[in-house]
């Protein structure tokens, strides 16, 4: 089995092989690497924070963004509203304004955070983001990042994106690969699976996982929830819808989604 470990995306990335080349892991990483730097909302000249930075008019978009912006508008759509990118203002109100090691800065009052579809537009090859909205892919990007590496790396493979993950094939023994979730270990063969929570980055007074139905940071009983699904992606929408809603919530919510979950 070849593995091999590296920081991007934010945190820590997995990506384990086997029947896979040591040569076909490090042109994910370089794919990886190459996608953060084209997606983060923390570089100005990076694609994302010029498409926010169009003012509404015309933006030629890559075929990769254009798929993660589209994949968003079905996020948006599959959560009833609930996972939806055009946060990114409401996150800087909150504080989070660069990179989180850097530490959070000034809050202000918290904008209204509108429906993505009213303020997002797709045509092939080209995006238009109403003047002053702006979006931030997150989790969204991780998860289906994941995805699509798994896609590319072979019938027998693990990838983990700082915890947005996809398991495809049966792993060393043929049962399943091994991972960690919640209190427990679970052999995972073709699932996703994503943990959300409010503990990672936060700070005094907030954390980065925000409410739209307020645009404020969320005000949940839960501090994290992990979910399976058939797609990472799939994964990461469901465990934010999770927490946003609350344990009282959560589970009836999830139980036509997700195979299982782990609340805390």
């Amino acid at each position: 089995m070849e593995s091999l470990t590296f920081t991007s995306l934010g945190g820590e990335c997995e990506l384990y092989g086997i029947d896979v080349g040591a040569g076909a892991l490090d042109q994910a990483r370089a794919w990886i690497t190459r996608m953060h730097d084209r997606l983060t909302r923390f570089e100005p000249n990076s694609e994302l924070s010029r498409l926010n930075a169009s003012r509404g008019g015309p933006f030629a978009v890559s075929s990769e963004l254009e798929a993660l912006l589209r994949e968003a508008l079905r996020a948006f759509e599959l959560s009833d509203g609930l996972v939806n990118v055009a946060v990114l203002p409401a996150l800087l109100a909150a504080g989070y304004t660069r990179d989180f090691a850097a530490g959070p800065t000034a809050t202000a009052a918290a904008p209204r955070i509108p429906p993505l579809p009213e303020v997002l537009h797709l045509r092939p090859g080209e995006a238009r983001l109403l003047h002053g909205a702006a979006v931030d892919l997150g989790g969204i990007a991780k998860g289906w990042l994941a995805d699509r590496v798994a896609e590319r790396l072979g019938e027998n493979v693990l990838v983990n994106l700082c915890g947005d993950l996809y398991a495809r094939g049966g792993g060393e023994t043929g049962e399943g690969w091994p991972v960690g979730f919640g209190d427990r270990t679970l052999l995972l063969k073709d699932l996703g699976a994503a943990t959300s929570g409010t503990t990672k980055r936060a700070w005094a007074g907030g954390h980065h996982i925000i409410d739209p139905r307020t645009g404020l940071p969320a005000q949940s009983d839960l501090s994290e929830v992990s979910v399976l699904a058939t797609t990472a992606s799939d994964a990461e929408i469901f465990a934010k819808v999770a927490l946003l809603l609350g344990s009282r919530d959560a589970q009836k919510w999830l139980e036509p989604h997700s195979p299982g979950w782990s609340l805390a």
